[in-house]
Parts: structure tokens; C-alpha cells; sequence
């Protein structure tokens, strides 16, 4: 398969001012010399605990935040190197959906506002009649009816809202989508429904997702390669299937551990770490998980930063022992 988006060592910091009456300027290392691939067609799940830098990836990668360093090239074209009015060309092509439906959703504009104003932006409708049209069956397709086009964010539930923000997404016709947590909000029941449509989309239009999740088991179910993230790097990069049966880094093991055993009786060692993420205002020296690492050695991984390689095929891990 041919790459479709290619991010070669995208960093992304903010300015941040400590000290007394905020004398101190510093910066915080969102994201740190990130590279990978995505495949057409292909899901890649992007996993790690909250503050790790995934949401922040995301929105660098749509240029919705302007990134510090690196480049991401979407279909051949360099996306950090374009000015507003080829970015807003190309935005027809990548799409995102939010975390929170209920936020990312004007309140004041009905369903066929919200959804046909992408159309309109990119003159996808050849009159009002096919706009509605094409918002009625973008309804249809994500499971809600054509007359809740109609209708405004607050009468519908969370469930519902997000599949309008998919619907929204699909409006213009993408090839790529960033799904920024897009269960994490809902209730558990609602999830899997939600989860189920974007797989069912993915294979009915040939959608390439970067699937941003915290939950493990969603992951394995959406991707075909999972990327996992600790203190704005990825640390380990590989198919699912071989991450799940074989982690190599040792806070992936750690992550993995904590995922509840659904096999009756079955019972699994739980890995704790100790302590929590290191700041990153003031991130460790060395490999940044040494701190909290069970396979640490003093005198190494304190001092040298572990650079993500091939530990075995296609699968890749930023770890010394790895």
C-alpha cells in the first residue's frame, strides 16, 4: 500500500511562563520529533495516557495548530509548506471528529446547516434541492433519519450528536479522517454502535482513519497498526496483531496489563508503574520512561534516549532491551 500521509519528525511546543509574576519562560514539548505513515485505506490507532501529546498530534498533523518542526505530507503534497487558501483546498480531503459532540457542534445551526455548510464551502451541491439531498442521505448513511435534519444539536443525545460530526466529516467526501477520541465521551453502551459505523464506513469507502484512543480494546478492534505514546514520542510502532501478542516496550506491557480480561476465570499479572508522567516542563534525561520503568538500568537509560528502530519485521519500539 502507498503511503497517504507521511509525518517526518513533527514536534509541536507552547510557551509557558512560570516563576514569580511569570518572569520564567519555558517551553512544554507537546510532541517531539514524531514520524510515521499511514496507509490508504488503512487505520492506525494512536494510544497512550491522557497529556501524552495524542490529541495534540492530531490537530498538528490537519495543521488546525501550526506544528514547531518537522513536515507532514498528505497524497505527495507537503501540507506544513502550504499557504491558507491551498490549506483550505486540501481540509476537503482531510477531515477530524472531536471527542466531545455536544462542544463541537453549533448550537444555533440546525442538522442541515451544520452539515451542508461544507458543501456550500466547497461547492459539492448544485442547487438547494441536491444539498438537501446529499445531507439527507449523509444522515441515512451514519444511522439517524432525513427528518432530523431539521432539528438542533440539544434535542438529539450524545450518540446521536456524533454521528452528526461524522456526518459532518463525510460531507465532503475524505480520504482522510482524525478521530480525536471520538467514544471517550459517550456512555459505554453507546460506544461500540459508534465504533461499529466508523469500521463499517472505513470498509465501505475506503477511509483511512488516525484512530486516537485510550482504550486498548477499541484500538485492537479498529487498527491495523497501533502507534503508542509516552511524553510527546512514540515509543513502540507495530501491526496490532503483533503488538498485542508481543509488546516490547515495557510500558506497553504496562498498558496492556490493565486491560480487564474478558475470558471467564482468566487472570493476568498487573504491571504497576510507580509514580506519575514526568512533567514535560522537565522531562527526564535519557529514555523518558526510566523513571517508572521495572527494567531501568542506571548508568544507560538515564543517560541515553532510546531512538525508535526495527526490533523485529515491522514492528519498531524506542527501548533499549527492546
Amino acid at each position: 500500500m502507498s503511503a497517504l500521509l507521511e509525518v517526518n519528525n513533527l514536534s509541536k511546543s507552547f510557551p509557558v511562563q512560570t516563576g514569580l509574576f511569570g518572569r520564567d519562560k519555558r517551553r512544554v514539548h507537546a510532541v517531539s520529533d514524531v514520524s510515521f505513515e499511514l496507509a490508504e485505506g488503512e487505520t492506525l490507532g494512536l494510544v497512550g495516557e491522557s497529556g501524552c501529546g495524542k490529541s495534540t498530534l492530531g490537530r498538528a498533523v490537519l495543521r488546525l495548530i501550526e506544528p514547531s518542526a518537522g513536515s507532514v505530507r498528505f497524497a505527495g503534497q507537503d501540507v506544513t509548506a502550504m499557504g491558507s487558501r491551498e490549506l483550505r483546498a486540501l481540509r476537503r480531503h482531510m477531515q477530524i471528529v472531536f471527542q466531545d459532540p455536544y462542544s463541537s457542534l453549533n448550537p444555533r445551526m440546525s442538522v442541515r446547516e451544520t452539515v451542508g455548510e461544507a458543501l456550500r464551502i466547497h461547492k459539492l451541491a448544485t442547487s438547494r434541492s441536491d444539498e438537501d439531498a446529499q445531507v439527507a442521505a449523509l444522515l441515512v448513511q451514519v444511522g439517524l433519519r432525513a427528518e432530523h435534519m431539521n432539528r438542533f444539536p440539544h434535542e438529539f443525545s450524545g450518540g446521536q450528536r456524533q454521528r452528526i460530526g461524522i456526518a459532518r466529516a463525510l460531507a465532503v467526501r475524505p480520504r482522510l479522517i482524525v478521530c480525536d477520541e471520538p467514544v471517550s465521551a459517550l456512555d459505554v453502551s453507546v460506544q461500540a454502535q459508534i465504533v461499529n459505523l466508523l469500521k463499517d464506513l472505513s470498509e465501505q469507502l475506503g477511509l483511512s482513519y488516525l484512530f486516537i484512543a485510550h482504550d486498548l480494546s477499541v484500538v485492537e478492534f479498529m487498527s491495523q497498526r497501533v502507534a503508542v505514546m509516552y511524553l510527546g514520542r512514540i515509543v513502540e510502532l507495530a501491526p496490532a496483531s503483533a503488538l498485542y501478542a508481543r509488546p516490547r516496550h515495557p510500558y506497553t506491557r504496562a498498558l496492556l496489563s490493565a486491560v480487564p480480561e474478558l475470558v471467564p476465570g482468566a487472570r493476568k499479572k498487573r504491571l504497576k508503574l510507580v509514580g506519575d508522567i514526568p512533567s514535560p516542563l522537565d522531562p527526564p534525561t535519557g529514555c523518558a520512561f526510566h523513571p517508572r520503568c521495572p527494567d531501568a538500568q542506571l548508568g544507560r537509560c538515564d543517560r541515553e534516549r532510546p531512538e525508535l528502530r526495527v526490533v523485529d519485521d515491522a514492528h519498531q519500539a524506542a527501548c533499549h532491551f527492546a
